[in-house]
């Protein structure tokens, strides 16, 4: 028997899901092959790349179509649950829970085609798109979804996690020279305001001062930036990046632009695509190129 259309696992997924129970990635994995009644060489075969099985890569993406609808929730890193809206739909008896079946959530939508307003757009351009723009859609969701469980995870870690995190990625990113000490983290007791450093040359006499903020939900306001631009004058430094999980309000914003000292915010969307662009917390499982025929290569008749 074939492993089933993606379509299949998405309302298989839920239905597992309607004991309003939280569950496991694994524990759904187990109860979703003995229910499609598959075999070690079905779970065994693998997407092209070979990365990854075919079985487990359709249940994770069910999984965020799923939650992208609104239809399951994660309460806890790692546990998953179905939502009232969840129960609705299944109350319904829909033949096939798709793509095109979740679209008619507004949540869904936006995650498919981005903002509300690009929503109509994108989606009376789908017939006419070219299959690499098909393809380049379909790049940008994994893109997005990657994005948004970086942040989660980061949310999750204590704060002397993220401070290291932050100077990883500055140093993946060429500060410093790519000198592994040239960037340390200084947080904790005493560290007046200052959560890490970089040093961009070998003496240290040029140096980068970092704030690292690993917040849920809050803005970081103005105050907070002063006080960081206060300790950045303690060190008589004239050059500061300040990142969080979280946004920074608009008045913090323009507090920073009248600045005379260079400071860089970088609020949790920035912050999980550098991390996604310099392979800080992500490993790459497949990758593709596309080519086209090389015209100076074949003589013209």
């Amino acid at each position: 028997m074939p492993i089933p259309q993606f379509k299949y696992f998405i309302k298989a997924l839920l239905q597992h899901l309607s004991d309003n129970k939280e569950h496991t990635m694994k524990e759904v994995e187990k109860a979703l092959a003995i229910e499609f009644n598959l075999g070690a060489s079905q779970l065994s075969q693998t997407t092209p790349s070979g990365r990854m099985t075919i079985f487990s890569n359709r249940v994770g993406w069910a999984k965020t179509y799923l939650k992208k609808a609104g239809l399951i929730d994660a309460p806890q890193k790692a546990l998953f649950k179905i939502t009232q809206e969840g129960q609705e739909v299944l109350a319904q008896n829909p033949k096939v829970i798709d793509p095109k079946f979740l679209e008619k959530f507004t949540s869904f939508r936006e995650f498919q085609y981005g903002s509300v307003e690009e929503v109509v757009e994108e989606e009376s351009k789908a017939s006419e798109n070219t299959p690499e723009e098909t393809m380049e859609v379909g790049y940008q969701s994994i893109v997005k979804e990657l994005q948004n469980e970086l942040l989660v995870n980061l949310k999750s870690q204590p704060p002397r996690f993220f401070e290291r995190l932050v100077i990883d990625l500055l140093l993946k990113m060429g500060n410093g020279g790519y000198r592994k000490d040239s960037g340390q983290s200084t947080g904790g007791g005493g560290d007046e305001g200052i959560d890490g450093i970089i040093n961009e040359d070998k003496l240290g006499l040029d140096t980068i001062y970092i704030q690292a903020k690993r917040w849920e939900d809050n803005a970081v306001g103005r105050p907070e930036i002063q006080k960081f631009v206060g300790a950045l004058g303690g060190k008589h430094a004239r050059k500061g990046i300040f990142i969080t999980t979280s946004k920074f309000t608009k008045d913090a914003l323009d507090y920073v632009r009248s600045l005379d000292v260079k400071v860089i915010l970088i609020d949790g969307d920035q912050l999980a695509k550098l991390m996604a662009d310099h392979n800080v917390g992500v490993q790459v499982i497949a990758s593709y190129e596309i080519k086209k025929i090389d015209s100076d290569y074949f003589p013209e008749e």
